[in-house]
């Protein structure tokens, strides 16, 4: 197998990179002489998760495919702690992101079940009271966005796309919260999602549809807003799309400007407009 880096990551004081392998290894490496100074063993599976010490330079977490989490001392290129993400009856859960906080005492992780792990010092009392009030609430115990693993596509100039609607990500309408199977959550949930936080019921109903998966099955998935008619009685447009409207037609307009004003032929060596 010909090695590949999944992921990298500097410390805090950027005198070391580390870099994750295909090979499940984890590489430290001196970021002023390019020298290897230590391989990390413990992973059996890829990592997309590196994670500095918000202010401890030593300190670099991992995470990866295989359910396991690490704390590592890279200076000493030694593990401090782990943790193995099992689930009960269902196997271990990959760990898709991971986060400090400010503060460096805690830490959290978004697993392939939906799970929020929470690690830090000290008591865990006040996290287990918010658990409970979550559940009074009836938070759905399984949340994504439906736009999670959506594919991407480039346009001529190398810009990055929705497949599917050919807009930018950042122009389009907030994403709908689903389960792990897709299916949309109640109206009620989705006002948990910034920017639909006062959307009439109408605005909150998603548009769905049939899309083939990598094993060949279709099946009915959350792909969009629903849009209103604007010819049908008593319902109007929504307002969110028209904004997302005038902000693709001002970033057109400027594109369009941009180039007229640009001299003819490659600038910086390079044949696209680069964006401001």
């Amino acid at each position: 197998m010909k090695p590949k880096v999944t992921m990298i990551a500097w410390n805090q004081n950027d005198n070391y990179v580390v870099t994750a392998v295909n090979n499940h290894l984890l590489k430290v490496w001196n970021s002023s002489t390019g020298q290897l100074l230590h391989d990390l063993v413990g992973h059996a599976d890829e990592v997309f998760v590196l994670e500095t010490h918000p202010f401890d330079s030593r300190i670099m977490l991992s995470a990866g495919h295989d359910g396991n989490i690490f704390i590592w001392d890279i200076t000493k290129g030694t593990k401090t702690k782990h943790y193995f993400n099992m689930i009960e009856g269902q196997g271990h859960g990959a760990v898709f992101d991971c986060k400090f906080s400010p503060d460096g005492q805690h830490f959290a992780c978004t697993d392939s079940h939906g799970h929020l792990l929470i690690f830090g010092f000290g008591c865990s009392r006040p996290y287990e009271k918010a658990s409970s009030a979550f559940y009074q609430n009836s938070i759905p115990d399984q949340m994504f966005f439906h736009t999670d693993y959506r594919p991407l596509i480039r346009d001529s100039n190398n810009y990055v796309l929705d497949e599917q609607t050919q807009q930018a990500p950042h122009l389009m309408p907030p994403p709908f919260l689903v389960d792990v199977d897709g299916n949309p959550h109640p109206t009620k949930y989705q006002r948990l999602v910034p920017g639909r936080e006062n959307c009439a019921d109408e605005h909150l109903i998603p548009q769905l549809g049939y899309v083939a998966t990598s094993d060949g099955e279709v099946v009915e998935q959350v792909i969009g807003q629903q849009t209103v008619d604007q010819d049908e009685p008593g319902l109007e447009p929504s307002i969110l799309d028209g904004m997302i409207r005038q902000l693709q037609l001002e970033q057109d307009q400027r594109t369009g400007a941009d180039q007229e004003s640009a001299p003819s032929g490659p600038q910086n060596g390079e044949g696209t407009p680069r964006r401001g």
